[in-house]
């Protein structure tokens, strides 16, 4: 109760010094990656008007952050557009929670760029830091509140105009199916209603970039197609990078990837670029009684052949031919067993596993 009534005086705290034209330093923003300053919003019946003239909403350049002799993050660029969904994937320690604190102005970089819709982050902190909502790892809720309580602090430390604070925080409920539960505490809801509230939080002051860091992590199957069809929604007429250890996660929502391993961007690429890099989706058959490598290669529309245990092969069609009728009329004819048939594993994460082991992609 008493972290209840402090939550409760930061945010009144809060828009006294929207009112008065100051700023205080209060103890709930460090938690919410929320900063200072006065907000200049267009407002609508619904929430807040995003400017849509900016086509270029992320832009980092030469971007790196060490810790002593330890270097997070190394020298790497970063460009996202508007209406872009950008999975940043990369194994434990390779860089990207860093990265995207410092594209959110919550960790200075030690050196290089970073301008959020044209506004020069570290120049303009206050101004360019409105453009953004964050959803870390761990949302930082607050179990004591109410879902409306937490959402009118949330978008009060964000400096929403005190008469449009009502109007955010609904949209950003209607928008995460949060309309419902809005006079429930927080701690009492499910892992996936605390997830929804932390993307509301990120979204209440209607930024023109999301970042969500693991935002489906620990979730249900229903839950995660529901967090992904938000994701989905989020990326229309905004940017949002995604951070995921999920793989078929970044082929669902995503337009493009970006892999970090080591601190440094080993690869940037559209999803559709990736998943053709050895042309059509690759089969993965079974076969009890299997014949040689050479034997399946001979087949009609098959391109290459992976041999990938004694009974299992990864066989990636030609371009112009699909293998199916003829491998399955060989297996007929020959007496081969075959006992399964489908598609092969994800080609990100094939592309992943290369890259961060240091084989390099094909």
């Amino acid at each position: 109760m008493r972290d209840r009534r402090r939550c409760q005086e930061a945010g009144r705290n809060n828009e006294e010094g929207s009112q008065s034209g100051g700023g205080h330093d209060f103890w709930a923003a460090d938690s919410l990656g929320i900063f200072q300053g006065q907000n200049k919003l267009i407002a609508s019946i619904t929430g807040l008007a995003i400017d849509t003239t900016a086509e270029t909403t992320v832009e980092a350049r030469a971007l790196s952050r060490s810790y002593g002799a330890h270097v997070a993050v190394d020298t790497i660029d970063l460009t996202l557009r508007r209406g872009e969904v950008l999975g940043l994937l990369g194994p434990n320690g390779a860089g990207k929670t860093t990265t995207m604190q410092m594209l959110t102005g919550n960790l200075a970089p030690s050196a290089g760029s970073i301008s959020l819709c044209g506004v020069d982050l570290i120049a303009r902190p206050v101004e360019a830091k409105r453009k953004v909502g964050y959803l870390p790892e761990h949302p930082p809720l607050y179990r004591e509140l109410t879902v409306d309580e937490y959402l009118r602090l949330a978008a009060k430390l964000r400096r929403v105009a005190r008469d449009r604070v009502a109007a955010a925080v609904d949209a950003a409920k209607a928008r995460c199916g949060l309309a419902e539960v809005g006079r429930r505490l927080v701690g009492a809801l499910s892992r996936g209603f605390q997830q929804r509230v932390g993307i509301a939080q990120a979204i209440v002051h209607e930024p023109e970039v999301v970042i969500l860091d693991e935002p489906t992590v620990g979730l249900d199957p229903n839950q995660i197609r529901e967090i992904r069809a938000l994701i989905r929604e989020l990326g229309r007429g905004r940017s949002v990078i995604l951070s995921t250890h999920i793989l078929t996660e970044v082929e669902t929502v995503c337009d493009r990837v970006e892999i970090m391993h080591r601190g440094k961007l080993v690869l940037s690429d559209s999803t559709a670029a990736i998943g053709g890099m050895s042309g059509s989706a690759a089969l993965e058959v079974h076969l009890r009684r299997p014949p040689s490598e050479a034997v399946l290669a001979a087949l009609p529309g098959v391109a290459r052949v992976e041999r990938r245990t004694e009974q299992v092969f990864r066989i990636e069609p030609s371009a112009d031919a699909e293998p199916i009728d003829a491998l399955l009329s060989a297996s007929v004819r020959e007496g081969w067993g075959l006992y399964r048939l489908g598609p092969a594993h994800s080609r990100i994460e094939e592309v992943f596993v290369r890259l961060t082991r240091g084989e390099g992609v094909t």
